[in-house]
């Protein structure tokens, strides 16, 4: 049995681990100032990034859907695991040999190291399957393949392929000499167990390695090469295992992803060797799904690495074969096609050639021309949507213009609506009022179109989401503007807000929950420089969701300050909730004053009278320090 991580094993993961960096690997994330890094947030789906990362306090927060946390929460929430397969993963990926304590673990161990051992494990495998590809007698089918491809031996090196033996036994034998164990070959997908023992999964195939965006080999796309494999599939991949689920996998990411988010643009072809032959022509966007249908989980991983936020930024673009099938597989995706906010567009080869065909057929330059001949989505379906009617008969045009103006709601850009119309027009051989009228007709008689599923309500940085309906005023009102400044000074750059924390009590936070955010910061040691686990551990310390929620924004929502300045700014904002603090004190005496009678009440009108003047001058000190220029505009 085995206990809890070591404290000071979990902080160390927590000072190693930089969240960006880790978070980089499902968001592209882009400056935004201030330290603040901005994508689309990875928990919902959002036209507009709202999404902040602050890499200096190691933590995260979304103004949309309230998302919020340090690197471990942000790990537990993308790929669903418990804390401490969290900070087992991280410490791995750091190179941290964790600690446990004794006890406190009730339950059956489970191996800390599996998903490590089973990256390993494929790593060793993709070794053995390319070095085999190089040299086994067997593989010379896999290696004439690859040449009739078009491809050499370096397009080969460059895309890990590999061939598996057909033996049957030759993986396993030397994954089990490298130290891996029975269980770990069949979880891992590589071996499977039979009547005769343990024999490998991929047998005389032609291999490609599924790599993960950070390139970790997970899987193996597998191709038929013998006329005697028992299995007929013409393509094997890896089974579903804890490290691979293809649902959320594009073959070529690895190496697409840079690409894909530098040009917001995404080509998603068919095949593993289409893939190949569009990185080989030059065209770097390239990816393909892995035995299953494009669908919602792809197409969220695209959107994050696109930034895909800009109604007319960025484009997606299918290729399909020719055939009928190819035509199915286009209209299921424009059923879909509201899954992107960038401009969806189809290639399709006339010849019904796919970019490897047609690569090989003519050249680089066509495939890069196959792309860039890409036609609006819409306007391929358009075409099958009037190919059913017999637009010689005068019904029969009718009932195609009313099918066809359903495809004017799709269309992102409103002001190519009435092209797309005069377009119906011109094809159905009608007149274009009539196209217009049906298209008002459907217009004020169709439903609007419903919000996303899981859509926010409205928030942005400058005002955070609201509190739970029940609160008499909301933490992101704007007379608390000044108190949400001052904690985020205070979490962000809590080194320099040391030097000014004697000056503040607890009168200077009039909102309930910055009150017991303020009680819980007196109750931390200050640090004495940037420190990555101050915020995390005064996190730890709040349990009311409320304050942990207005704790995730102010970690992360940028400051105005530079780097040259940020002292100043910290101090300024400080001075600037002192200078509200005495200006209600002075408010407040002075109706105190005239309610009390200066003869009756000699002693308390007195009393009140100096406490005013003293609170007067201070207010001129503080005001006094505020114009010498710290305070920013």
């Amino acid at each position: 049995m085995a206990g809890r991580i070591k404290d000071e094993d979990i902080q160390l993961v927590r000072e190693r681990t930089r969240i960006d960096e880790v978070i980089e690997q499902y968001v592209t994330l882009k400056n935004a100032g201030g330290g603040s890094r901005k994508g689309l947030c990875p928990f919902h789906d959002e036209k507009s990034p709202s999404f902040n990362v602050r890499p200096s306090v190691g933590s995260y927060h979304c103004f949309g859907c309230g998302a919020g946390g340090d690197v471990f929460r942000f790990v537990m929430e993308i790929e669903g695991l418990s804390f401490v397969e969290t900070v087992e993963r991280l410490a791995a990926k750091a190179g941290i040999t964790l600690r446990y304590e004794d006890g406190g673990h009730t339950g059956p161990r489970r191996d800390p190291n599996q998903r490590p051992r089973l990256l390993a494990a494929h790593r060793e495998a993709g070794e053995f399957y390319a070095a085999a590809l190089q040299s086994s007698r067997d593989a010379e089918v896999g290696r004439q393949f690859v040449r009739d491809r078009g491809f050499d031996q370096s397009a080969a090196e460059k895309f890990g392929m590999g061939f598996a033996p057909r033996g049957g036994e030759a993986l396993v034998a030397h994954l089990k000499a490298k130290g891996f164990t029975d269980e770990e070959l069949t979880v891992g997908g590589l071996a499977a167990s039979g009547s005769r023992g343990l024999y490998d999964r991929f047998r005389g195939r032609l291999l490609w390695p599924i790599r993960e965006m950070t390139g970790e080999i997970i899987g193996f796309g597998a191709r038929r090469m013998f006329d005697d494999d028992r299995v007929e599939a013409k393509y094997l991949n890896t089974s579903e295992t804890p490290i691979y689920k293809k649902s959320q996998v594009l073959y070529g990411l690895d190496l697409a992803r840079r690409s894909i988010s530098s040009s917001s643009q995404a080509v998603i072809v068919e095949g593993y060797t289409d893939v190949m032959a569009c990185h080989e022509a030059g065209v770097t966007t390239a990816v393909a799904t892995c035995g299953t249908a494009f669908g919602e989980d792809h197409a969220r991983v695209m959107r994050r690495l696109m930034l895909d936020h800009d109604a007319f930024h960025g484009e997606v673009i299918f290729t399909f074969d020719g055939d009928e099938a190819g035509q199915r597989a286009a209209l299921k995706t424009f059923s879909g096609d509201q899954q992107f906010v960038a401009q969806t567009y189809v290639a399709v080869e006339p010849r019904g050639m796919d970019p490897c065909d047609l690569r090989l057929a003519e050249g680089d330059a066509a495939v890069r021309e196959l792309v860039a001949s890409r036609i609006p989505l819409y306007r391929f379906v358009l075409d099958n949507m009037l190919g059913k009617y017999d637009l010689d008969r005068g019904d029969q045009r009718v009932d195609a213009v009313r099918e066809a103006v359903s495809l004017a709601s799709a269309i992102r850009d409103k002001s190519k609506v009435d092209e797309l119309l005069r377009e119906i027009a011109g094809r159905v051989g009608t007149d274009i009022e009539q196209v217009r009228a049906e298209h008002r007709k459907r217009t004020a008689t169709g439903a609007k179109p419903a919000a996303a599923p899981g859509a926010p309500a409205t928030a942005t940085a400058e005002a955070p989401p609201a509190e739970p309906a029940g609160q008499v005023v909301s933490f992101g009102a704007p007379q608390f503007a000044d108190e949400r400044e001052a904690l985020k000074a205070i979490v962000q750059f809590p080194h320099l807000a040391s030097e000014h924390a004697d000056e503040l009590d607890d009168n200077d936070f009039t909102h309930f929950v910055s009150k017991y955010l303020w009680k819980h910061i007196q109750g931390m040691t200050w640090p004495t420089g940037p420190d990555t686990t101050w915020l995390p551990r005064l996190a730890e310390s709040i349990h009311d969701d409320d304050a942990r929620r207005v704790l995730s924004v102010a970690a992360v929502e940028p400051m105005r300050a530079r780097e040259n300045n940020t002292g100043a700014v910290v101090a300024s904002v400080i001075l600037r909730l002192q200078l509200l603090t005495c200006g209600r004190r002075i408010t407040e005496v002075k109706s105190k004053l005239q309610r009390t009678n200066p003869i009756e009440q000699a002693e308390s009108y007195n009393r009140m009278f100096g406490e005013l003047i003293a609170l007067e001058q201070q207010f001129r000190t503080l005001r006094d320090r505020s114009l010498g220029g710290d305070i920013p505009s």
